[in-house]
């Protein structure tokens, strides 16, 4: 495996873990993980990337080894956070984000906000959440509220070997080996002994705040850079869309420059199952730095 090390640097208070690959003199690509991942996850992409690139690739407030808030989370955060880790890591450059579901949403919609720092996107299945209704608010914050006044967590495991499994159960493409890394780092020692996820369980609150489609829909508008749209043939995601192509069409039509790809046999997460060929696809599309 292509060996990573680790940055722990502030990022507007909150203490933000960073792994990093590849030479430091190299041009500089960030990869973002989606809800519940980790940056690990990333490795096996890292593993086959051709070119000399420095790798990038921050835990997301709440996950991995980043700090945890312990309350619940505002999305808008996470912009905040790029632009800060941009600061940080990508001043004087436009930034080379390629950003797995929730962190494709965040590459997207910083990209529309902060077009002049972004050169690529590429957005793996991060393609929005579904359209809710206004009539939906006082639900939502009813149930928003009834969680509050509980303890959020997550099952735990008796071992890393337990967690692995799990991890097939949930991905059954993913073979031993590479579940068997990604307990190794998904997981973290409970005081109990046990193994916990590492990330915060206040993740698992319902957001109060309805997704409001037509304002992700602004700014992706709003985005310059060129964007690679790249969906799973197999995945929840893809086939979450079916019987709504036209709601499918009229994301991808909001972007200026894109071009779209569909993976064959393979879930949502892609870069487990098929990171040679994801790879591939992603230095073409970045071009020669």
């Amino acid at each position: 495996m292509t060996p990573s090390s680790s940055d722990f640097v502030y990022v507007r208070g909150q203490r933000y873990h960073v792994r990093l690959w590849g030479d430091p003199a190299a041009p500089v690509l960030f990869l973002l993980h989606g809800w519940m991942d980790i940056s690990a996850s990333f490795q096996f992409v890292a593993d086959v990337l051709c070119r000399r690139w420095r790798v990038i690739a921050p835990d997301w407030r709440g996950f991995g080894l980043s700090a945890w808030q312990r309350a619940p989370y505002w999305f808008p955060d996470y912009l905040a956070d790029l632009e800060a880790l941009l600061d940080h890591y990508s001043l004087h450059e436009p930034a080379r984000l390629i950003g797995h579901s929730m962190g494709g949403n965040i590459a997207c919609l910083y990209g529309g906000v902060r077009p002049e720092r972004v050169a690529k996107i590429a957005t793996l299945e991060g393609f929005g959440l579904n359209p809710t209704e206004p009539a939906e608010a006082p639900a939502r914050y009813r149930k928003w509220l009834e969680q509050l006044k509980g303890a959020a967590w997550f099952k735990n495991y008796g071992t890393r070997e337990e967690l692995a499994r799990r991890l097939q159960r949930d991905n059954p493409r993913l073979d031993s080996e590479k579940a068997a890394f990604l307990a190794q780092h998904f997981g973290i020692e409970g005081e109990d002994g046990r193994i916990e996820i590492a990330g915060d369980p206040c993740h698992k609150l319902v957001n109060p705040v309805l997704y409001r489609l037509e304002e992700a829909k602004a700014c992706w508008r709003a985005v310059t850079a060129p964007v690679l749209w790249v969906a799973a043939r197999d995945s929840f995601v893809t086939k979450g869309f079916r019987g709504r192509e036209d709601d499918y069409r009229a994301r991808l039509a909001c972007f200026r420059k894109v071009r779209e790809v569909v993976l064959e046999d393979c879930s949502h997460m892609m870069h487990h199952d098929k990171p040679e060929e994801l790879a591939a696809i992603l230095e073409d599309f970045l071009g020669e730095a």
